[in-house]
């Protein structure tokens, strides 16, 4: 469902995203780690078109993101990891905005927006204005504006942000069933937490390069990391090691 082949994106010389290959098939929640600035939000705004690429291709349900954009991004729902929306519509005119540009048919729509409402705990505020709404609040609206045209593949990036452990339950709840139903989910997280519990599958990129990617056994073994968790294979995997040497001195 995600095809990623020799993607490359500069920035003044520098590499942000360095001969990238990944395929990603139907089905699968796939977590997408790395350190601050290795390259995970550019290569989440080179999938859903919002970049251009210097260099490499990238298909998403078979269509190339460059040369048929509009066909691409109708196939995907993105995620971002701030909610940013529109403050004078309500909830719900906010999800029925959404769906029209997708082209969805009212009566459909109408029933999706319902059962996300309900979902989320929102059909109590659906007619309030979105100014009013808590940050949670938003960002239960975009993940079901973002889902609201049944997409097949879904880009997410730091999903959790700002919810309470309700909303964070609700939202993993969410996700696994959609990969149960066969949506593919590619989701970037700083939480290493998450990604064990919730990935299929997990890929770790570090200054442009991706250095490991499998389950949860195949790092450990590409780690050479015996029963350790996430933490720990992540920080071996970096090289960041030796991090109890950088305390100061208390």
């Amino acid at each position: 469902m995600i095809k990623i082949i020799g993607l490359v994106k500069v920035y003044d010389n520098t590499r942000a995203v360095d001969q990238l290959d990944l395929e990603i098939p139907a089905g699968q929640l796939f977590g997408f780690l790395g350190p601050n600035g290795a390259g995970k939000t550019t290569t989440i705004k080179l999938m859903t078109g919002l970049l251009k690429p210097n260099e490499g291709s990238i298909e998403v349900d078979g269509i190339d993101v460059q040369s048929n954009p509009k066909k691409a991004k109708a196939r995907m729902g993105y995620i971002p990891d701030r909610p940013f929306i529109y403050e004078k519509l309500t909830g719900a005119e906010y999800l029925q905005f959404i769906a029209d540009l997708y082209g969805v048919d009212q009566a459909s729509a109408k029933a999706r927006a319902d059962k996300f409402l309900e979902f989320f705990d929102l059909d109590s505020s659906a007619h309030q204005l979105i100014g009013g709404y808590s940050h949670g609040m938003r960002q239960k609206l975009i993940i079901s504006g973002a889902l609201i045209h049944s997409p097949p593949v879904v880009i997410v990036d730091e999903p959790l942000i700002g919810l309470d452990p309700k909303g964070a339950k609700q939202v993993k709840r969410l996700f696994l069933e959609l990969c149960n139903k066969g949506t593919t989910i590619f989701m970037s997280t700083h939480s290493l937490a998450i990604a064990e519990d919730m990935c299929d599958r997990i890929g770790i990129i570090q200054k442009g390069k991706m250095i490991a990617d499998g389950s949860m056994e195949q790092l450990r073994e590409r780690a050479s990391h015996d029963g350790g968790g996430l933490e720990e294979i992540f920080l071996k995997l970096t090289g960041d090691t030796s991090l109890e040497d950088l305390l100061p001195d208390l």
